[in-house]
């Protein structure tokens, strides 16, 4: 990258981007931005952030874009007829990718760990940067959510770490085809399944990803990472399992409990441990033993590293208790894949108390694509008196096909024998919340790309009778 170039971020709130750019800040380079979210007045806090550190916010509107020199930054979902888009190549300024810019910073490092895989990848991630953390290695860590050790007054967003050292951790994403641009010095592949992309476009994409990076650390218990490690040379893999014996690190007598979880980890040189790690499901004793596999790639000793995950306190919108009350408890949940989605009905399940699910799905796209694996995972992941509720998928504009909508998949959940319903809109979700709900309920509000959903989890709990 040229830090004596000004950058502008185009999306500069969104979950990828704000990290990227306080850590482009922390390069010396002058760093502003736009958000559609700033414009629509939402997620305020956000924004106030940013401008506390410097960064001067524009609209959207292509007013923020007005010199040749400026490096305009944005997704690939930024479509050609964005203002900001528009004013760039009026005035010569360069665009480059998010994803483009991310590689070149972690490329970069002499040590580099990229977090892959369909599921997992921010809490891993997050998990990772507390032990090198704790461990004093000061890393550069960039996270697509919120890592709730590293949350300060000063810092309530804390999805990046700027540090001193020559580690850089990243979340590395496969959805947009851009993970084939990382070299990773340790890959982590949590697991495959179909996501954005079809599977044989995904097992290409992570292949490639495993074929580049110098240690290698995979999951035995997922069929498609499995795979990758049977064509691993036994000195570059680290791998791990919840089943099978012969991984590296394996996790037994795994014992639940309602908002943590415990287990028995076992390894190299006779390793035999007790663990107890404050977030709760199997999903994240799968998250676990991939952040100590990454460690021990690193050269860390992997007990050591177990006892500072004992301290991990998550991320954001990963199964969040918001609160209780009248004995009804609210959860705010990320998921929003089939494979997310699962894991944490499996997680809620193993506990008594009826679910009142409210989904709001990511993207018409991921509806279209992903139907069946959508309706089988709440026909199988609800119980016969848990209700799922719908609201229409989040839109905050530019060209989408709406050929399955939020009543689709509500039909054919019911046609599972499920209860389903889609109301339209999200205020329509939340009465209907507030009026169903009793004592000893779990009211769980799961979606991904709007930050808003944590505002409505809040308004929710507040609603309830005392």
């Amino acid at each position: 990258m040229n830090q004596d170039r000004p950058y502008f971020f185009c999306g500069i709130g969104g979950s990828g981007m704000l990290p990227l750019a306080l850590i482009v800040q922390a390069t010396g380079a002058t760093v502003e931005g736009s958000d559609r979210a700033l414009d629509q007045g939402r997620t305020a806090p956000k924004f106030e952030f940013l401008r506390d550190r410097g960064i001067a916010l524009w609209p959207q509107d292509g007013s923020g874009v007005t010199r040749a020199e400026q490096i305009v930054v944005a997704t690939a979902a930024v479509e050609d007829t964005v203002p900001d888009v528009v004013a760039a190549k009026q005035v010569g300024a360069k665009r480059l990718g998010r994803a483009e810019l991310l590689s070149q910073l972690f490329n970069a490092a002499p040590r580099s760990v990229g977090v892959a895989g369909t599921s997992g990848k921010s809490t891993t991630t997050a998990m990772i940067a507390w032990i090198l953390d704790q461990a004093g290695l000061d890393p550069t860590v960039m996270n697509g959510a919120v890592m709730k050790n590293f949350v300060t007054d000063d810092a309530p967003f804390a999805s990046a770490l700027v540090g001193k050292s020559n580690l850089f951790v990243s979340e590395v994403d496969e959805s947009d085809g851009s993970i084939a641009r990382y070299d990773a010095a340790v890959a982590v592949v949590n697991n495959i399944s179909e996501d954005h992309k079809t599977m044989d476009e995904l097992r290409t994409l992570f292949a490639g990803f495993v074929a580049r990076a110098g240690k290698v650390v995979l999951n035995l218990d997922n069929e498609e990472t499995a795979l990758l490690a049977a064509g691993v040379r036994p000195d570059r893999l680290v791998s791990w399992s919840l089943d099978d014996v012969g991984a590296d690190l394996q996790a037994s007598e795994i014992a639940p409990q309602p908002t943590a979880v415990a287990f028995r980890l076992t390894g190299p040189d006779g390793l035999d441990i007790p663990v107890q790690l404050g977030v709760p499901g199997r999903h994240n004793v799968a998250n676990a033993l991939a952040a100590l596999g990454a460690a021990r790639a690193l050269g860390l000793d992997v007990a050591d590293a177990a006892a500072t995950l004992e301290t991990f306190s998550g991320v954001k919108r990963r199964f969040e208790v918001v609160g209780s009350r009248g004995g009804i408890t609210v959860i705010d949940d990320f998921a929003h894949n089939p494979d997310k989605i699962a894991a944490t009905l499996e997680t809620l399940h193993a506990f008594p108390g009826r679910l009142l699910i409210m989904f709001q799905p990511h993207g018409f796209g991921p509806l279209r694509l992903m139907r069946a694996e959508f309706v089988r995972g709440f026909v199988e992941g609800l119980a016969a008196d848990d209700i799922l509720l719908m609201p229409e998928p989040v839109y905050f504009g530019g060209t989408t096909v709406r050929e399955v909508t939020s009543d689709d998949i509500a039909a054919d959940v019911r046609a599972g024998g499920r209860a389903a319903q889609a109301l339209g809109d999200r205020p329509a979700c939340g009465d209907r919340l507030v009026e169903l709900a009793r004592p000893g309920d779990r009211i769980v509000i799961m979606g991904a790309r709007d930050d808003t959903l944590s505002t409505f989890a809040a308004e929710v709990l507040a609603r309830l009778a005392t």
